[in-house]
């Protein structure tokens, strides 16, 4: 059975190409995602381990608990500590360690790396064995700094240069005194590292006379475990914790490990998807080899072959073709790896050097999906043709599916189908993550619904395609005919095509309405023209608001300055505003009382009120930071929402118990209202710093609108490769489907349609089957939209669905040109058949 079933490969090479095409890219996919992931988090983890090379203890300050009305404070780590902590028996150094944001803007003015990987920090002594330099010396004073060698290449900044930088807002223009280099990860990613002598930065950051942690180095011959164990009884218990440089290292490899984790498990679920749509191609396609075989299986059964081994001879095709397709999508899987680290490099992302990891694991998972969902999915194909009676397969009586199999096949896609719906619809009432598992579970219910009740959906849906088709004549009905008589294999075409849409149609009805709600909230609560931040979310300094004010045309500035509270016993944040300008800047609808804020008189969003069940008139106590406490009275309960949210007091309030008051946003109102013009002038008063945003109404909803943009392309991307392999699936239908009806194409050629009406007939028959699958694509991934956008928007006032008709018409278009091109080899071959030669065909 084994050499009958080598034999039976061999002998059709290009008819299981398409399928080894399809096992081979979803292997591929899937070796691929596993190829790139292991490769960038490798990098990541020996660039940063490289960084603990200098650290063999390092000492942390610790964070105090929150008790009663106490807000909890970190501990200092003093120059007493520093002094302590070198003195401790087998210590070689002791290192300061000061860090911050800082941005460094290039020559043009822009930002270099991208925010959050901006960092600045202190150089320790006049020779800090952390940062090797390149050339130049150590930075005195204010007005000097360092710059690493990855920073220096990039802008073109070399040793005497003034360098323009932001720390918390104001723009600093020091003079670049060396170039050192860093194993730092962040700069290894694209991100600046700047420093500046210990005693600039400890100001610039904030942290005059303290330090962030404590380095120590292990003097020779002292383990770090010993080191840390001295420092443990030098240093106060209650105020220090201290760590090894291997655990920080191996902390630091599982941070790197479970971050890579979420964009691995986002890359194989399209991986699967692909291998989903891949296996209906499969299936269809052992289900029309082992048709075109009947008379061979049938000629085996009756010389003594078992069922059991009909089955089994299909099942070694079908692991000799998943094998192949293994090998060779492992092979691609190792380029698309290299190549998808190549294409972060064109994206602005910095990786790592390193090598290309292909680890045993991803071996051994290319041959596992490529063999096991081949085989799995020509199972039921075999066993189907084991249970054909002989004398009726070799009699060519190839029995029809019975009545109580469709039934059967009809009532359990009814029963799928109706659990989908009824699961999502619940889902979609329930709250917040709460109904993200359900509404999973339905889609998956109703979709493996829709796939079972797909052959008895086609009949009507491309029925309703007659009038069009008659429009073809004699080509069009034959198409139409030809689209119906094989329903199972019909729908297992369309619903390749049909997942992918759903899909991609779900993702943009989702992504589309909740960019209008957004774009909503922000016109409705907001009535500044402009909000600004830091590039990377950090806190602003309070002298940018003073800078803003002093602007021609400026008529009113608020900051949002949060700070951590105490209130009845728990922990809450509250936002600081201009008491008397916040009313001008925002539009925010008060459903209680009166929207005042000032002195003692604060407001509170309805979910906080709720909470703490407050109305218009209560009292409440407050315990600041500095643990003094504060009576405060709701003035008034406001509709909250995802922009501004939370308890709203007056700055004059909060400014005496903050020791280092920030802000996170500043908003202004001008009198001419926002232009370009207004914008300049507003930027070049905060030094054109790249580090700061000036946005209007209009930039908050682009820089909305381009998360959304690069989820849906990275979406559009990633499901092509479904598409891809639908695209596959449809071409093997319809070639597979020209050579079981050679015989039927010579008699149409005889009784005298020509070549042209052939291709015609491919053509349609192609294109319906494409647009049938499309149709219910778009209208399952409607549906899914629609559920998930109720789920997401429960807790959006704004929330309002959005149908992408163009987007629709679009995806219908591009399934219809689907069909038409993967006619085209069929059509072709249909065509050139010999009438006389497809007549005499078996």
């Amino acid at each position: 059975m084994f050499r009958t079933a080598l034999r039976n490969v061999l002998a059709h090479k290009a008819r299981l190409l398409m399928t080894v095409l399809a096992v081979m890219l979803g292997v591929a996919f899937v070796s691929g995602t596993l190829v790139f992931t292991n490769t960038i988090s490798d990098a990541y983890q020996k660039s940063s381990a490289k960084g603990f090379d200098q650290v063999d203890v390092a000492v942390v300050a610790e964070s105090q608990e929150d008790k009663g009305d106490r807000i909890g404070k970190t501990s200092e780590l003093t120059r007493a500590m520093l002094d302590r902590s070198a003195r401790v028996p087998g210590a070689a150094s002791a290192t300061g360690v000061v860090s911050g944001f800082t941005a460094i803007a290039d020559k043009h003015g822009k930002l270099v790396g991208g925010g959050f990987q901006s960092q600045g920090g202190n150089y320790w002594g006049a020779k800090d064995a952390r940062y090797p330099l390149a050339e130049g010396r150590a930075p005195k004073g204010a007005g000097e700094v360092l710059i690493d060698s990855a920073t220096a290449r990039r802008t073109g900044y070399g040793i005497g240069d003034t360098v323009r930088l932001s720390v918390d807002g104001p723009v600093l223009t020091p003079k670049v005194t060396g170039v050192f280099t860093t194993d730092d990860g962040n700069v290894a990613a694209g991100g600046s590292l700047a420093l500046f002598d210990t005693a600039t930065a400890q100001r610039l950051f904030g942290k005059p006379g303290t330090y962030d942690e404590i380095d120590v180095k292990a003097a020779p011959g002292t383990s770090q475990a010993a080191l840390k164990s001295a420092l443990d009884k030098a240093l106060p218990e209650d105020r220090t914790e201290t760590t090894t440089g291997q655990e920080l290292a191996d902390s630091q490899a599982r941070l790197i490990s479970a971050s890579m984790s979420g964009l691995k498990q986002g890359l194989l679920v399209f991986a699967g998807i692909a291998l989903f749509v891949g296996t209906f191609i499969i299936a269809n396609t052992f289900t029309m080899l082992v048709a075109q075989r009947t008379r061979e299986l049938a000629l085996m059964r009756a010389v003594g072959a078992s069922r059991r081994q009909v089955t089994r001879s299909v099942l070694l095709e079908a692991f000799v073709v998943g094998a192949v397709a293994a090998v060779a999508g492992l092979v691609a899987g190792i380029g698309i790896g290299a190549g998808l680290r190549s294409l972060m490099g064109s994206f602005g992302a910095t990786v790592p050097d390193g090598p290309l990891v292909v680890s045993p694991g991803t071996v051994a998972a290319a041959f596992a999906v490529g063999i096991l969902v081949t085989m799995l999915a020509a199972w039921l194909p075999g066993r189907r043709a084991a249970k054909i009676p002989p004398v009726a397969a070799m009699s060519s009586l190839h029995a029809p599916a019975t009545t109580k199999s469709l039934v059967l096949r009809n009532t359990l896609g009814a029963l799928f189908s109706g659990a989908g719906v009824a699961v999502v619809l619940a889902a979609r009432t329930m709250e917040g993550s709460d109904g993200q598992a359900p509404m999973g579970i339905g889609a998956v219910l109703l979709i493996i619904g829709v796939f079972i009740l797909t052959p008895l959906l086609s009949r009507p849906l491309i029925a309703a395609a007659a009038p069009v088709l008659r429009g073809f004549g004699i080509a069009g009905k034959l198409a139409r005919q030809n689209s119906v008589r094989n329903p199972r294999r019909t729908a297992a075409t369309a619903s390749a095509l049909m997942i992918g849409l759903t899909l991609i149609t779900g993702m943009t009805v989702m992504a589309g309405s909740l960019q209008r709600s957004i774009d909503k909230m922000a016109s409705a609560a907001i009535s500044a023209d402009y909000v600004v931040s830091m590039a990377n979310g950090n806190e602003l300094s309070p002298d940018v608001r003073t800078r803003l004010a002093r602007v021609d045309g400026v008529t009113a500035t608020s900051p949002l300055r949060n700070a951590a509270t105490r209130i009845d016993g728990t922990t809450e944040y509250v936002t600081a505003v201009d008491g008397g300008a916040i009313d001008d800047l925002t539009d925010l609808k008060v459903d209680e009382g009166s929207f005042t804020v000032g002195g003692t008189r604060v407001v509170a969003d309805a979910d906080t009120a709720k909470s703490h069940k407050w109305k218009a008139g209560s009292a409440f106590t407050v315990s600041y930071e500095d643990g003094r406490r504060q009576r405060l009275t709701v003035a008034g309960i406001y509709e909250g929402n995802e922009m501004i949210q939370g308890i709203m007091l007056d700055t004059s309030a909060l400014a005496p118990h903050q020791s280092d008051p920030a802000d996170m946003q500043v908003m202004v109102k001008t009198s001419g209202g926002a232009s370009d013009a207004t914008k300049d002038r507003l930027e070049k008063a905060l030094g054109l710093n790249p580090a700061i945003k000036v946005q209007d109404k209009k930039d908050l909803s682009e820089d909305i609108a381009q998360m959304f943009t690069l989820m849906l392309n990275m979406v559009y991307g990633l499901l092509a490769m479904a598409v891809i392999v639908a695209v596959l699936g449809v071409i093997n239908t319809l070639a597979m489907s020209v050579f079981e009806r050679s015989q039927e194409i010579g008699m149409l050629r005889a009784i005298g349609l020509d070549r042209k009406g052939i291709k015609r007939m491919v053509r349609l028959e192609s294109l319906v089957i494409s647009l049938f699958g499309a149709v219910l694509g778009i209208g399952l991934g409607v549906f899914f939209g629609w559920a998930a956008g109720e789920l997401l928007g429960a807790r959006m006032a704004t929330y309002e669905l959005v149908l992408p008709w163009a987007r629709m018409a679009l995806f219908l278009l591009l399934a219809g040109t689907v069909g038409v091109l993967a006619a085209l080899w069929p059509a072709r071959r249909a065509a050139r058949l010999n009438m006389l030669s497809a007549i005499k065909a078996e």
